[in-house]
């Protein structure tokens, strides 16, 4: 075989081809662009045409009423207690899952996504029919006085029953992806199965980690038919964004495109702040 076809400069010409051309430098890539036209336009387009109909002037007056901010304030402290639970208790159980090997992994992986799938006013129907006053819990936290539906407390149920697995399944596959053989050379300078997690396991999955935690953040914060069913509507009292976003626009649209503005930059916002944070590392 002639050995010109495989000269340094041939090779660099391809590699430099090869580069150009994942780059969109060649027409090769036009047919997928506009094959992924539409559905990009779907996803970009909507949120753009939201934040048009909303004039600062605007956003600013309703941003202050009662309404908005007593919906702005239950979501934050919600979410956020939906997202610690979910790191205490969803820790652990991502470690099971991505470290263990044991029969019914199969089994618990699909129970863990179930909430992932199901249609979120299933969720709240299933939520109600467990700790409601006739539920198959509920029923005894009654007579003891006890009371979870349609308070406080069960709007950090819902939310947290729809996003930790978002947090568990992240989690999971980063601490499963740290090599053993670091943590048996670990083992053998003396290191402890907890100095093994905080020193090791945690530093290399942090990343997995975090993006877990944010996706179940957001996912808490916009939670909406589970709530809605299992903790009701109450201003002040149950009444996150979501939902005051749905009484919104059947009562005053402007206030609808406020909360519904929020929403959409927060979540907008977390996401960039995410690659960007990884990004430099």
């Amino acid at each position: 075989m002639d050995g010109e076809h495989f000269t340094p400069a041939r090779l660099s010409r391809g590699r430099s081809k090869g580069r150009s051309w994942v780059r969109f430098g060649g027409t090769s890539w036009w047919p997928l662009i506009l094959l992924a036209f539409p559905l990009l336009a779907l996803m970009v387009v909507p949120p753009v045409a939201l934040l048009s109909k909303i004039s600062p002037a605007m956003f600013f007056r309703y941003v202050g009423t009662s309404a908005v901010a007593q919906a702005i304030l239950l979501s934050l402290w919600t979410s956020a207690a939906s997202l610690a639970i979910t790191i205490l208790f969803g820790t652990p159980l991502a470690y099971i899952l991505g470290r263990g090997r044991f029969v019914g992994k199969n089994v618990l992986e699909v129970l863990i996504d179930w909430p992932i799938v199901l249609p979120p006013a299933v969720a709240g129907i299933a939520l109600l029919m467990t700790l409601g006053r006739r539920g198959l819990i509920g029923g005894w936290l009654a007579r003891a006085g006890v009371e979870i539906p349609f308070t406080p407390i069960a709007v950090i149920i819902a939310q947290t029953f729809v996003a930790c697995p978002y947090y568990i399944k992240a989690a999971s596959l980063g601490l499963g992806s740290v090599s053993q053989e670091i943590l048996d050379a670990a083992a053998l300078d003396g290191a402890s199965r907890l100095q093994r997690f905080f020193d090791v396991t945690f530093p290399l999955a942090f990343r997995s980690l975090v993006v877990g935690a944010a996706l179940t953040w957001s996912r808490a914060l916009g939670e909406f038919g589970a709530t809605i069913i299992f903790a009701g509507n109450y201003p002040g009292r149950t009444q996150t964004m979501p939902l005051a976003v749905y009484i919104g626009f059947e009562i005053d649209i402007h206030q609808a495109l406020t909360l519904a503005a929020i929403l959409l930059i927060i979540s907008f916002g977390l996401l960039i702040g995410i690659r960007a944070g990884f990004s430099k590392t």
